[in-house]
């Protein structure tokens, strides 16, 4: 049987979230819905703790994760409901319009960067973690 200390640490791959777990501080795309998508780095705790200096963020993620009494016990920027706290993100939202004398449709995507953002797992589709190659 395996140590809980040890199970952390482990590069294995057992359930899905574990795909999220070893994709902590990278940077991973997340599609979310009414076609956006976020492409951010997926914090680790001790980094969010010393982004700022007050704690609005951490507590307001910790209220969530309601066994935490301490932003600085937080030991991972996400949870089983795919809450995720993401940085330097990328957000691109696609919008179809129809031409009116065409009835084609249009297809445009806007950009925007946020320098830190929470995400609520109820809006999250899709979670992919980098690309890894070779035997790592």
């Amino acid at each position: 049987m395996a140590e809980a200390g040890n199970e952390e640490t482990s590069n294995t791959v057992e359930e899905p979230l574990d795909l999220v777990r070893l994709s902590l501080d990278e940077r991973i795309l997340v599609k979310m819905r009414n076609d956006r998508e976020l492409r951010g780095r997926l914090h680790v705790s001790s980094r969010i703790i010393h982004l700022s200096s007050n704690l609005t963020l951490q507590a307001q993620f910790c209220k969530q994760r309601s066994r935490y009494r301490d932003a600085r016990n937080l030991h991972d920027a996400y949870d089983q409901h795919l809450n995720m706290v993401l940085g330097d993100v990328e957000e691109t939202v696609t919008t179809v319009e129809i031409d009116d004398e065409t009835f084609e449709e249009l297809y445009k995507t806007s950009k925007r960067q946020i320098p830190m953002l929470y995400v609520r797992g109820d809006g999250v589709i899709l979670v992919s973690p980098p690309l890894r190659v070779g035997g790592v």
